[in-house]
């Protein structure tokens, strides 16, 4: 009887996750195609290259990216090997909110980049000119350089907490 109920509320919420992706795009499939898009841009690698490298035309790299697509776990595989990174980097950062509603218990955890996503509620590692100040960074050859503007930048924001 107990395993009964449990296959009951698992239909239960299956449906209701089914039914809130008629017409829109699901948290997790939009969540994925932003952490594409950012590797992508972090890569300084165009949508039609990166097509090009799996076999699939601009505008459907733009519908993963968007998540009107839904990725399948071979094309995530194939994106992690072009990207070079590991599957799991397309599910860091998800915010808690959408983890525990669509992943359930397991779904929560931790990432190991930061104790506390909290810290960049602003979306500024999305932002186009942050992406575009870390490819002008590792764009510079000159290690000894690179460095010195690093420190050069640490030193123009307010000191560290």
């Amino acid at each position: 009887m107990l395993e009964e109920g449990k296959g009951d509320a698992r239909m239960a919420r299956a449906e209701a996750v089914g039914s809130e992706r008629e017409g829109r795009p699901s948290p997790i499939d939009v969540h994925v195609g932003s952490r594409i898009r950012l590797r992508r841009t972090l890569l300084g690698m165009s949508q039609e290259r990166l097509g090009e490298a799996l076999g699939l035309t601009f505008q459907q790299v733009q519908k993963y990216e968007r998540g009107v697509n839904r990725v399948g776990a071979s094309r995530l595989f194939d994106l992690s090997r072009v990207l070079d990174v590991p599957i799991s980097f397309f599910f860091d950062d998800m915010p808690d909110s959408v983890a525990s509603t669509y992943g359930g218990p397991a779904a929560k955890r931790p990432t190991g980049h930061l104790e506390s996503p909290e810290g960049f509620a602003d979306d500024s590692l999305n932002r186009r000119e942050t992406l575009e100040l870390v490819r002008a960074y590792y764009r510079i050859t000159d290690p000894a350089l690179r460095k010195r503007v690093f420190e050069l930048i640490k030193s123009m924001g307010p000191p560290e907490a």
